[in-house]
């Protein structure tokens, strides 16, 4: 998704696209040739143009960000003296079909992504006190990922032009286009992924930072706002 913040008096530049790549709007793009042609295609981060203002997907994604889980758990005292859960204990996160890599946690869990349940392996400390009774009887985590969106089905809105419009000058947009599992401080570089979505994680040293995060994800909004610079 791309929201536009602020434009100022620029538009968008249109390109013939590369007909293998699969995109979403807030994803960035940059120029290859294939061919004999100079076609847009999604960036790999080293030479990002802009901000893809288009769809070309066969299934849409979404992220849930600092996602709070919380398990009742009764405790058990560990080889270091904390209350630990002496099974394993397995929960429904709020939604499935989890792109792997995207997923981060604060406790250590394991996914299972298909169908959206995690497991807090036995011996997982106990850290929160759910019942106030001044000692830990639960595990809380806090989750981001991203996930495909169930029973909706992909876009294309280049089929007809065979184009792709890209928003290349200075403005400021929010997207959900970007990695879950870095985390995004107010006015923190960001650079592009590999797979051209945003992150503060800089790939290489050829990867140039290209804008600034303005506003951090949150729950209720789990959109950043960019600077694109």
């Amino acid at each position: 998704m791309l929201r536009l913040v602020n434009i100022g008096n620029s538009l968008p530049a249109s390109y013939a696209v590369d007909p293998s790549v699969e995109f979403q709007p807030g994803q960035c793009a940059q120029l290859a040739v294939i061919g004999n042609q100079v076609l847009a295609t999604v960036s790999n981060g080293v030479a990002p143009i802009g901000v893809i203002d288009d769809v070309k997907v066969r299934a849409f994604t979404n992220n849930s960000w600092n996602e709070v889980i919380i398990v009742p758990a009764v405790g058990v005292r560990g080889p270091s003296g904390r209350l630990v859960t002496p099974v394993d204990i397995k929960k429904e996160l709020k939604e499935a079909h989890i792109i792997p890599h995207s997923f981060n946690s604060d406790v250590d869990c394991v996914l299972n992504a298909n169908n959206g349940v995690i497991t807090f392996l036995k011996g997982t400390p106990l850290n929160y006190d759910m019942t106030a009774h001044g000692h830990p009887d639960s595990i809380r985590a806090i989750v981001n990922y991203t996930y495909y969106i169930a029973n909706v089905p992909g876009d294309d809105s280049t089929a007809g032009s065979n184009r792709v419009s890209v928003w290349w000058s200075r403005f400021w947009f929010q997207t959900d286009q970007f990695e879950t599992n870095q985390q995004y401080p107010v006015n923190g570089n960001l650079y592009v992924s590999e797979g051209g979505l945003w992150t503060t994680r800089k790939p290489s040293n050829y990867h140039p930072s290209v804008a600034l995060c303005t506003a951090p994800p949150i729950p209720s909004n789990p959109m950043i706002e960019i600077l694109f610079l």
